[in-house]
């Protein structure tokens, strides 16, 4: 007899019964266990009632008495002597109790060992999609918020375009605007505010030019006439 064999005996038991079982049975039970094995696994020895009832968190003797009969009674204790009130020890004797069939545990393993193979299976198969080229990679956030997050691999992308100052200032600004509940990638918005960040501080387009153009040697030619003393025509 060792300690996993009356474990796992007792778990067996559990299978077989569960509407009998409760945690309390399993706490006055393996706490007999450690009891006995501090003693040196004496065959038999006193298991005091008060001491028990402080370790497991039992307050009302009765109580004790009540799941303390269980395991008599089930053969998981067999009692030599019986305490006379709850400050004297009751004598006891751990026993290997065997269920009769001594399977259920192993095979409630063994199903529920199946089931969680097979989920994973599902699970594997809804998830493992051909293009997803980078599940197995972690993905290393660069900057989140509220909903919103940005790979370092993302920044990076912007980053070859644009001053890692100005992508912050961006996120920044995305990050205090009140209706960013609105978007749903960091990245995409990013890049469309940074987009038209740069086309509003861009030069004058072509077709702007050529008016300024217009306008100077308009003015030059205005100066010069000026300038010789020509009636300048209205």
């Amino acid at each position: 007899m060792n300690t996993y064999e009356l474990s796992r005996n007792w778990f067996d038991f559990c299978f077989e019964n569960p509407e009998k079982i409760s945690p309390n049975h399993s706490a006055i039970y393996f706490f007999a266990i450690e009891h006995c094995n501090r003693l040196g696994w004496k065959e038999k020895f006193g298991f005091p009632t008060q001491m028990v009832m402080d370790a497991i968190g039992i307050k009302k003797h009765e109580t004790y008495i009540r799941y303390f009969n269980n395991l008599v009674e089930w053969g998981f204790f067999k009692l030599v002597q019986k305490s006379k009130n709850q400050y004297s020890s009751n004598i006891i004797t751990l026993v290997s109790a065997i269920p009769k069939k001594g399977k259920a545990l192993g095979k409630a393993i063994r199903n529920h060992t199946e089931k969680q193979i097979e989920s994973t299976r599902e699970s594997n198969s809804s998830i493992d999609k051909p293009n997803n080229l980078v599940t197995n990679k972690p993905i290393n956030i660069y900057r989140q918020f509220a909903h919103l997050k940005i790979s370092v691999e993302e920044f990076e992308k912007l980053n070859s375009e644009y001053t890692k100052e100005l992508i912050d200032d961006v996120f920044d600004r995305i990050e205090n605007y009140k209706k960013n509940t609105q978007y749903k990638s960091l990245f995409l918005t990013a890049k469309n505010w940074l987009k038209r960040e740069k086309n509003s501080t861009k030069n004058p387009t072509e077709k702007e030019q050529p008016m300024i153009g217009r306008m100077t040697q308009s003015t030059m030619e205005k100066n010069f006439m000026k300038f010789a003393n020509v009636k300048i025509p209205q």
